[in-house]
């Protein structure tokens, strides 16, 4: 899910002038606060890289990866933008790759890249937002919509921003919100498995269970110092464990690794994606597409490296 920069800006901006901004009683966030203290709020959404076109264009024709995953070339309207991108959905998670120039400006250059966060249940984006501000942090708000074809925009998600100031790499959080799942345009979602349930496997179909790949089980991206520094507090205060590796950090807990690595800016990018499987398989295949590569198995899980283009 493409936020560029003017959407960033756009989404502050109506959230600040209509004051939308939950909030609830001192006695109900607190309440709040503390039983959620001992779960993870946030969990991995999806990640999105900007590739070489080369990379881009054989992924978007490639006929492995459509026999591979629940994979689809969409485009999306949502505040004010439109961009184009290569899904490859699971059951809760997906994973968004564009070409050099799919996206505008800065955003569509080679090694741009991003994580989104989401929360599953209604109101958990609060005790997240406070736990930032008790280290010192005010996140910024933002606030995107759909608009599904028809010039009818509907509220998708809620959320914020760490930072807004960013080389290559971009973080935010996610709640989903009910007026989407209730909008008959968004048929691929499905009805509520318990009260205030807004979670990822509830936005996603279920059409994963007709390919190969179950889910994105870790992500490993190449970013400057300056945006690690910047973004590692989100997911510390969602509840993901974070440690200190050599050059980076990894953040375990909720089903996908998230591992970022500290380079410099002419190195940066999506390096590698890891992938559940729905079902192992007994030998290893390896598919080229363009200047990337992905194993699959053996066993239940593939892997798909990112290289640098060559030449």
């Amino acid at each position: 899910m493409f936020l560029s920069r003017t959407v960033r800006t756009i989404a502050v901006l109506a959230v600040a002038l209509s004051g939308v901004i939950a909030s609830g009683p001192v006695a109900a966030q607190a309440e709040r606060l503390e039983s959620a203290s001992d779960r993870q709020l946030l969990f991995y959404n999806h990640a999105y890289g900007v590739l070489d076109r080369e990379t881009a264009d054989a992924i978007e024709h490639s006929a492995y990866l459509r026999e591979f995953a629940n994979f689809e070339v969409r485009t999306t309207t949502g505040g004010g933008q439109t961009w184009t991108g290569r899904y490859l959905y699971g059951r809760e998670t997906y994973l968004e790759l564009f070409g050099v120039g799919d996206l505008p400006g800065r955003d569509g250059e080679f090694g741009t890249a991003a994580v989104a966060v989401s929360v599953e249940r209604a109101g958990d984006l609060e005790p997240v937002r406070q736990r930032l501000r008790d280290r010192g942090i005010e996140p910024t708000p933002l606030s995107q919509t759909r608009d599904f074809g028809d010039g009818v925009p509907v509220p998708w998600f809620d959320g914020f921003f760490i930072s807004t100031d960013y080389d290559k790499f971009g973080m935010w959080s996610m709640e989903y919100r009910p007026e989407y799942f209730a909008d008959p345009r968004s048929q691929k979602t499905e009805p509520p498995a318990f009260p205030g349930d807004i979670s990822r496997e509830r936005y996603q179909s279920d059409a994963y269970r007709d390919h190969l790949m179950r889910d994105v089980s870790g992500v490993r991206i190449a970013l400057t110092r300056r945006d690690l520094d910047s973004n590692v507090p989100l997911l510390s205060a969602g509840g993901f464990h974070v440690r200190s590796v050599p050059g980076g950090v990894v953040a375990t807990r909720g089903g996908t690794t998230i591992r970022l690595d500290a380079v410099p800016v002419e190195e940066v990018g999506l390096k590698r994606v890891e992938l559940a499987l729905n079902r192992p398989v007994p030998r290893r295949h390896v598919e080229q597409i363009g200047q990337s590569t992905l194993v699959v198995g053996p066993g239940a899980k593939a892997v798909w490296t990112f290289n640098a283009p060559t030449g």
